[in-house]
């Protein structure tokens, strides 16, 4: 094949690249504050780390190799750019890094805080602009009461101005809380951060600590987070969302420092609740689980598949794990044997808005309230998989089966079908450990051994089931000659017809 259709592979890949840097002087040294270079060169030197992978998201992707540059310039590191993430960019891309036997990861821009334990990390969350005179006027507009109960709740990039913020309002609003950005030390991450906000927001030693999300903040002895109002300061986004569906007993109101408003957040979070509780029931109904890995570098993962492959099959239900990096609707368009789908993902990309898909997309969360009957619809939601894990706050054990109810089925009825469903959680199978199927399907004069629940039962009901062999049936015939042109014009087609011989007239 000649090099007009392919080109060899060795030529690529020992083809030199010039790279432009179209910034100035001035530009460079916004471009070193602004991704605070010095902490991170700091920061490398210092743990003696020799390759450093660099991960950015989309947006700052124009920026990466001027970074690259400057890092290497004022360490002995070799950097490597990550640009395109397998999941999501919130996320931090641990098996990238580990393809170039990378020491350490610098994960830049916004960022969702999950905890991992692979490599060293350092978060830098950048430096958005904002103005911080015009936040606290909005924030005052919003609680005109001085005695008011509210945590200040913030999107990472803006983390560099919390401090001024606060500065600004702890005079004049005694029971205002602002949170502090906080990662998990066990996974050995750090954070470049130089706001002013730090330990000694918390009061007194009476008052409860509550670390979730990435974020520490205090409430007052004798009071819950329900009793306080949530101020965030970013855009509306997965952030807000994940915040607003966790505490959805609180009054949001938000400032977006783009547009330079404050309002007060009219997501009507109950109707959201319903929707997720819809797919709760859709759950319920399913037969066949998709379990969906939307991601390889939060911790404990790998251990909440397993919980759900083991409360899903102690449910009655037959699960498939996919892998297959981000998700979208043909993707998943592929499997039509599968019912629902569980997303493991981190708590913000979790909630995943599956209205364009063919099959609803649910969390770990309402998988369990499907298949767990010990665990009851409160009102209380949870986007974090972690604390579904035994020792986790949200922990609920999965019923033991009963010896004496062997056999014995409970039967629901569906909200959305309106029909009779099975809750067969005690059956000898899930008792004795084993698999003993004894359900046989008389087929085409043979018997076939098989599990109604599994996607061998949705294949058998198909119309169409693929190309069968039919081997000794079909006969024998030599090989003809076959259509001759192209698909507009085949050179036997219009032969005999006058009309197709007759050569077309312009319009």
């Amino acid at each position: 094949m000649t090099d007009v259709f392919s080109s060899s592979s060795e030529a690529v890949l020992q083809r030199p690249v010039s790279v432009s840097f179209l910034r100035t002087d001035s530009h460079a040294g916004n471009l070193v504050q602004l991704y605070q270079i010095a902490e991170t060169c700091q920061f490398i030197t210092s743990n003696q780390f020799k390759k450093v992978a660099l991960q950015f998201p989309d947006e700052l992707l124009p920026d990466a190799v001027r970074v690259s540059v400057e890092i290497e310039k004022e360490t002995n590191a070799k950097t490597f750019i990550l640009g395109d993430t397998s999941y999501g960019s919130c996320c931090v891309d641990e098996v990238a890094a580990e393809h170039v036997r990378a020491d350490c990861i610098v994960h830049y821009g916004p960022s969702c805080l999950s905890p991992c334990r692979r490599l060293p990390l350092l978060y830098v969350f950048g430096k958005r602009p904002i103005d911080v005179q015009q936040c606290a006027a909005a924030f005052k507009e919003l609680y005109p009461d001085c005695q008011s109960h509210v945590i200040i709740l913030y999107d990472v990039t803006y983390s560099h101005a919390i401090g001024d913020l606060r500065t600004l309002l702890c005079d004049i609003y005694p029971n205002v809380v602002v949170s502090l950005l906080k990662t998990d030390h066990s996974c050995g991450a750090k954070l470049v951060q130089d706001s002013c906000v730090d330990s000694d927001h918390i009061d007194s030693q009476d008052d409860r600590v509550i670390f979730k999300f990435g974020r520490e903040f205090s409430v007052k002895a004798g009071q819950s987070v329900d009793n306080y109002s949530m101020f965030y300061i970013g855009q509306e986004g997965l952030t807000l969302t994940n915040f607003m569906m966790t505490w959805n007993h609180c009054a949001f109101s938000s400032f977006n420092p783009e547009t330079h408003t404050g309002r007060v957040e009219s997501v009507k979070i109950n109707k959201a609740l319903m929707k997720r509780y819809y797919a709760i029931e859709r759950a319920k109904d399913a037969s066949v689980v998709g379990i969906l890995v939307g991601t390889l570098g939060v911790a404990n993962y790998l251990t909440i598949i397993e919980q759900l492959k083991d409360i899903i099959h102690k449910a009655g239900k037959k699960s498939y794990m996919f892998a297959m990096g981000k998700i979208n609707v043909p993707k998943l368009a592929n499997f039509l044997e599968i019912d629902i789908y569980v997303l493991v993902a981190c708590p913000e990309n979790s909630l995943l808005d599956s209205s364009e898909f063919y099959k609803p997309v649910v969390t770990p969360f309402e998988m369990e309230l499907a298949c767990n009957k010990h665990r009851e619809w409160t009102g209380e939601y949870v986007t974090d998989f972690r604390d579904l894990l035994p020792g986790g706050s949200s922990y609920v054990g999965f019923p033991e089966p009963d010896q004496s109810a062997i056999g014995e089925e409970t039967t629901d009825v569906s909200l959305i079908t309106g029909a009779l469903r099975t809750c067969s959680t005690t059956s000898s199978e899930i008792i004795n450990g084993t698999s003993e199927s004894s359900s046989l399907v008389p087929r085409n004069q043979t018997l076939t051994v098989a599990n109604t629940n599994t996607a061998a039962s949705f294949l058998s009901g198909r119309s169409w089931q693929g190309l069968e062999p039919k081997l000794g049936q079909t006969p024998v015939v030599k090989a003809v000659a076959g259509r001759r042109g192209i698909a507009i014009a085949y050179e036997e087609e219009g032969v005999g017809n006058k009309d197709a011989s007759t050569p077309l007239q312009k319009s």
